[in-house]
This record gives C-alpha cells, sequence and structure tokens, in this order.
C-alpha cells in the first residue's frame, strides 16, 4: 500500500513537473524572451553588417569612380605638368572625403543597431534619447570651438578650398599642408616646423597651389643705366631660363617685362612676371634671378650707384 502510494506521488510530481514544463514553454513571454528576442537581434546586427558593408561597398565605389573619372582633354594637355598636379589633387581630395563619408555611414548605422538592441533588450531608450539631446546641447555649449572646427573641416573638404600637399598660408606661417582631418590641419613651413591649425581658426587662407601661380621679379638697376637695353637683357634671359631643363616643366607661360616699376634716389626697379606651377614660382624667381644678373653682368649694365661713378670715370679719362 504505501509502494503504491509513494509510486503514485511520484507520478503525480512528475505529471505536475511535465505541466509546469509546458505550461513555461507554451508562455508567450517565454517565447518572447527566449526566441523572438534573440532572434530579433540577431536580425538587428545582420542588417547593421550588410548596411555598413553596402554604405563602404557603395562609398568606395563612387570615390574610385571619381579618382578614375577625368575631363574629356586632348593627350597633348593631358601630359602637361599642369594637368598631372591637378589631378594630383583632385585625387587626394576626393580619398578624403571617401574616408570621411565612410565614417560617418558606421557611427550613424551602428548607433542605429545599438539604440535597436537596447530596445530589444527590455530598455526603454527614449530616455536615452532624450538625455543625448540633452547632453548634446551641454557638449555644444561646452565645446562650441570643437562643433566650430568639425563644420570648417567638412566645408573646406566640400568647397576644396585646399588639400593635402598643397602650399598655402594661414595667418604668418606659409608652408605645405601635410595631413588633414576634420578639426586639425598640419602645415609644414619652409624651416622644418610643424604646425597643427585647427580648422576653426582659419578665417583667411591663401592657396598657393590652386591652377597655377605667379613669379614676380624686382631688378633694381642704377639710375644711370640704358632703360630700353636694360629691358631687352632681363626678358632676354628671362626667356632664356624658362628653357632650362631645371624648371622647363614649372613653366606655364612666357615672361612678361612690365617696365619700370619703381624709382628710388639711387636705382629704380624694373618688373617681371611669368605664371608657374602652383607652388613653384620661388623656384623658378630664383633660376631666374640667377641667369638674369649673369646676363646683366655680362652685358656690363650698370646695376649700383658705385658702378655709375666708375662709368663716368672711364668715359672722363678715355
Amino acid at each position: 500500500m504505501n509502494a503504491q502510494t509513494t509510486q503514485k506521488d511520484t507520478t503525480e510530481k512528475v505529471d505536475e513537473a511535465v505541466t509546469g514544463v509546458t505550461n513555461w514553454w507554451n508562455n508567450p513571454d517565454t517565447h518572447e524572451m527566449f526566441i523572438e528576442r534573440p532572434l530579433k537581434i540577431l536580425l538587428i546586427l545582420v542588417v547593421a553588417l550588410i548596411l555598413s558593408w553596402l554604405a563602404r561597398g557603395i562609398i568606395r565605389r563612387a570615390t574610385r569612380h571619381g579618382i578614375e573619372r577625368t575631363p574629356l582633354l586632348s593627350t597633348a594637355a593631358e601630359d602637361t605638368p599642369q594637368y598631372r598636379a591637378q589631378e594630383a589633387r583632385r585625387q587626394q581630395r576626393m580619398k578624403t572625403l571617401g574616408n570621411v563619408g565612410r565614417s560617418v555611414a558606421a557611427i550613424v548605422i551602428w548607433t542605429w543597431a545599438a539604440l535597436a538592441v537596447l530596445d530589444q533588450l527590455g530598455v526603454n531608450v527614449a530616455p536615452l534619447i532624450a538625455s543625448a539631446g540633452v547632453v548634446g546641447v551641454a557638449i555644444g555649449f561646452g565645446a562650441q570651438s570643437l562643433v566650430k572646427d568639425f563644420f570648417s573641416g567638412m566645408f573646406i573638404l566640400i568647397e576644396n578650398q585646399f588639400g593635402v600637399g598643397d602650399t598655402i598660408q594661414v595667418g604668418d606661417v606659409v608652408g605645405d599642408v601635410e595631413e588633414m582631418s576634420l578639426r586639425i590641419t598640419t602645415i609644414r613651413d619652409i624651416d622644418g616646423a610643424l604646425w597643427h591649425v585647427r580648422n576653426g581658426d582659419i578665417d583667411l587662407v591663401g592657396n598657393h597651389s590652386a591652377r597655377f601661380s605667379t613669379a614676380r621679379l624686382q631688378i633694381p638697376v642704377s639710375l644711370m643705366a640704358n632703360p630700353d637695353k636694360v629691358s631687352r637683357v632681363i626678358e632676354d634671359a628671362a626667356t632664356a631660363a624658362c628653357q632650362d631643363p631645371e624648371v622647363r616643366d614649372l613653366v606655364m607661360g612666357t615672361p612678361q617685362m612690365l617696365g619700370p616699376s619703381e624709382f628710388n634716389p639711387t636705382y629704380v626697379s624694373f618688373r617681371l612676371a611669368v605664371q608657374t606651377m602652383p607652388g613653384e614660382q620661388w623656384t623658378v624667381a630664383r633660376h631666374m634671378n640667377h641667369r638674369i644678373l649673369a646676363a646683366l653682368h655680362q652685358e656690363n649694365v650698370v646695376l649700383t650707384p658705385m658702378d655709375s661713378v666708375l662709368v663716368q670715370n672711364m668715359e672722363n679719362n678715355g
């Protein structure tokens, strides 16, 4: 009798346990907790991965298309140094924009994925979003300069004001742009110093590498020199200098003699100008100054007041 009772109690307990497990498994909350939510979270992560992959692919394809797309020019035009310099600058700008686009897309996609996962875990994301808005406003007021830097950097890239490799002037700093980000522009000046300039502080910038530059020369000679002879010697020497292998590929036009531009009690200054490759005006000017000075000495052009005295003495003694 006791054995039968014990067996019956055991059977009832097993039945109760099975019934409890069955009821727990059939409970909609259990299905939602262990099946629906994990599947939804997995689906969210898969969708985020797919969107991130698609965004990177689209941006990469658009960047590559932008780099490979070239204006319809003749073969001769494409072989010029001017075209190659501008093309390299354009390609660098497209790569920078592509990197920024991929970063922005990743931030947006994974922020959405994180909020969606938290929502599936039962976390009320509405207060988080509201708090993020409040924190964003607080950060906006507390870090206005940082926000200004980012927006300024974005517009510098979009408007193509300058790019990596360009020679620019920001305030008193003149140098080559070595690196650009949305917040900082890094400039290497002529003395080798590396300047880190916040984009929000760039109110006025001069780009010496946009399309072309101009080499302007001021050649001082004595007031006793023949102006017609001086103009001819300077122009001929400058034209010959532009054909030298050292600077031939850096010059975009023929030198223009602008004539006397400044009178002084002891000398008169002749001005000469020539278009050069972007940022190469100083190299061309130094080479032309060397050739012009040698030509003036060769033609016995009077350069200083002391030369004038010597010439007069020679004429008087002659």
